[in-house]
This record gives C-alpha cells, sequence and structure tokens, in this order.
C-alpha cells in the first residue's frame, strides 16, 4: 500500500511541476504582450525605444535547473524581464520600433499563448478525470 501511494505522490508531484511550467510560460507571454503593446502604441512617439522580454536562462525561464555540481551555473533565480532596446534606431525622429515587425510578433505571441492554454486545460481535464474517476 505505501509503494502505491509512493507512486502516485510521485505522479502527482510531476503533474503539479507541469503545470507550473504551464504556468510560468503564460506569465512571459503575458509580459510579452504587454511589451509588444507598449511598442505600438508608441509607434509614432519620437525617442521611443522600444521595449523586449529578455530571459537569463533555458525555455524562457520556465524551467529551473538542478544544480548537481558546484561548478554549474545557478538559473533559479533568473526571472523574465522587460528592457528597452537603446542600441538602434533607423528613423529620423530616433524611434527604433517597427510597425511591422511588431504586429507579427504580436501575431506569434498570440498563437504561443493560445497553444500553452490548450495544453493547461488539456493538463487539467486530465487530472479532474483521474479524480473523478477514483470516488
Amino acid at each position: 500500500m505505501t509503494i502505491i501511494y509512493q507512486r502516485g505522490d510521485n505522479m502527482l508531484n510531476k503533474s503539479f511541476s507541469q503545470i507550473d511550467v504551464f504556468k510560468r510560460s503564460l506569465n512571459v507571454s503575458w509580459l510579452k504582450n504587454k511589451a509588444i503593446s507598449n511598442n505600438i502604441a508608441n509607434v509614432d512617439t519620437p525617442g521611443y525605444k522600444k521595449e523586449v522580454v529578455k530571459f537569463d536562462d533555458v525555455l524562457n525561464g520556465a524551467i529551473e535547473l538542478v544544480k548537481t555540481n558546484e561548478k554549474h551555473i545557478s538559473t533559479t533565480n533568473s526571472e523574465p524581464r522587460i528592457e528597452k532596446v537603446t542600441n538602434t534606431s533607423f528613423r529620423k525622429d530616433d524611434n527604433n520600433v517597427d510597425i511591422d515587425t511588431e504586429m507579427a510578433e504580436l501575431s506569434k505571441n498570440q498563437l504561443k499563448f493560445n497553444i500553452i492554454t490548450e495544453q493547461l486545460n488539456s493538463k487539467l481535464s486530465r487530472l479532474k478525470k483521474a479524480i473523478d474517476s477514483g470516488r
């Protein structure tokens, strides 16, 4: 009986860690949407510098790696953040926003957000079925 509980507990922990990855991925997508929306809103603002979302580690900060050796680089504290891109400007008014690029990025980000949402809904549906069948 204890072995079955441990297996279930591991499976439950794995499921919830996957849900946490989905949550963090959705948060990153939301942050990126915010930056892109600011860029689009300021496309005609002289001197405005576009915003981008930066990441310190693999998979947009969604996965925290386990440090198994002291020489490994730690990634547990890295979070995505919005930064201004100040080193480029291709317009006379010193604004560096390209509306075509921003609209393409917005569409791409929306698709990612929708895919992550569908995957999360599927995962939660499977968990709900497992809980309901255990009654």
